[in-house]
């Protein structure tokens, strides 16, 4: 069986730097023999969790809160083998889309057995300068709390840049996230056999 990995960019800015990390470590996952799925928030509807626990009642695996777009998100989350979540920093924490979006996915799977348990895969962030080890360790809090597996590279997945493209720049940046993709990939593969 094919790995699959889905990751969710939570940035607003198309072609942006969160976007060009996400994508590369995609690239490099591929190239390990994964399928892959990017997943953009831009321009989607994403309310956070309204604490209704209709999740909880009805056990029945999906979400009964906003009716928005997070349920084909949801979805693409529970069919992947592995998770990557990215955020770009904004003051000093993640997007407030990515959060729902992991707010929801975690109540959701919570009561209902915890049916993202064992699955595999990080955070990746961007930033302009600073902020970067907040928002990583607020979207990698999010593996452990689900029973899932939380992997790493040669440093944390953060890339650096302001304008889409700067990124490009952080030659240690794009090392890391290369590493954490072949990382993904290889663990994938070692749990499919």
């Amino acid at each position: 069986m094919t790995p699959r990995i889905v990751a969710i960019c939570g940035s607003p800015r198309k072609d942006g730097n969160t976007e060009t990390l996400v994508k590369i470590a995609l690239e490099v996952a591929k190239a390990e023999g994964c399928k892959t799925k990017f997943i953009s928030l831009r321009g989607k509807k994403i309310h956070g969790c309204i604490s209704c626990f209709k999740c909880v009642e009805k056990k029945d695996g999906r979400c009964h809160g906003p009716k928005d777009d997070f349920h084909p998100i949801f979805e693409a989350i529970k069919e992947a083998d592995g998770l990557i979540l990215a955020s770009p920093v904004y003051f000093a924490s993640a997007t407030a889309e990515i959060k729902a979006v992991m707010d929801r996915a975690g109540m959701t799977s919570k009561a209902n057995d915890e049916l993202l348990a064992g699955k595999v895969g990080g955070p990746i962030v961007a930033a302009r300068r600073a902020g970067t080890v907040n928002t990583y360790s607020q979207l990698a809090m999010f593996w452990p709390i689900n029973g899932m597996i939380l992997v790493g590279s040669t440093y944390w997945n953060v890339g650096f840049g302001l304008m889409p493209g700067e990124v490009n720049k952080d030659e240690e940046g794009l090392k890391t996230v290369e590493g954490f993709g072949k990382n993904l990939a290889n663990l994938l593969k070692k749990l499919a056999r």
